[in-house]
């Protein structure tokens, strides 16, 4: 891991084509702007690791067939 000491106003490049800005330094908190080409996704990692678990719950969890089949005869009547 590289760490980086920076200022605000200051900022990082990553392979010529993401710059990483320092834009505000508020107590514990860092705020940052990123500017990256369109293709590259920017996603908050507590995000990604909030996903990873719902998906992990909800493929251990056992679904109530009974409940779907009552969703599925109402979706009908509806059509």
């Amino acid at each position: 891991m590289l760490i980086l000491s920076r200022k605000r106003g200051q900022s990082i490049v990553l392979n010529d084509s993401i710059e990483i800005f320092v834009t505000a330094i508020e107590g514990d908190q860092v705020k940052i702007g990123i500017v990256a080409p369109k293709d590259i996704n920017i996603i908050r990692k507590e995000v990604i690791e909030d996903v990873k678990a719902v998906n992990r719950n909800a493929m251990s969890s056992i679904p109530d067939l009974e409940l779907f089949k009552e969703w599925e005869k109402s979706t009908k009547k509806n059509k």
